[in-house]
């Protein structure tokens, strides 16, 4: 059994579901959960680099997601707020870095073209991560 969760969030409805699977699973197992924020980093080619969130919004996010696990029963809970210009590497590496046993994370549903067009951080994960991935709907 996984002994550290990290769980993904963005503030979604989908993030949520994530994270109320995150926190049953870290409350049956007695695991540490660990609740992430990728803050993506846009531009900087010709012009600066601007994060998608302020450092207030995302600890505000994070915040939030920690008060609803602690709610729901989860009693062992981090945060980090992880700067990237792509997430599903920056949750990848991040996980490998607090060698976490299992993400669990909320998706989407994009289908078709969308889905091929626009891709999935889940499926990212999902395929490339060291662990076990747990894709909540």
């Amino acid at each position: 059994m996984a002994k550290k969760i990290l769980c993904p969030v963005d503030g979604s409805d989908h993030a949520a579901v994530g994270l109320t699977k995150a926190v049953e699973l870290a409350k049956f197992t007695g695991a540490h959960l660990t609740i992430c924020a990728v803050n993506l980093a846009v531009g900087g080619a010709r012009g600066p680099t601007i994060n998608q969130w302020t450092d207030e919004d995302a600890a505000t996010l994070l915040a939030k997601a920690e008060s609803d696990a602690r709610a729901a029963g989860a009693t062992d809970v981090g945060t980090a707020v992880l700067l990237s210009r792509s997430a599903a590497p920056a949750i990848i590496a991040y996980a490998a870095e607090i060698d976490a046993g299992q993400i669990v994370m909320g998706t989407g549903d994009k289908r078709g073209l969308r889905r091929l067009v626009l891709g999935s951080v889940a499926a990212e994960v999902a395929g490339q991560a060291g662990c076990s991935v747990t894709v909540a709907r």
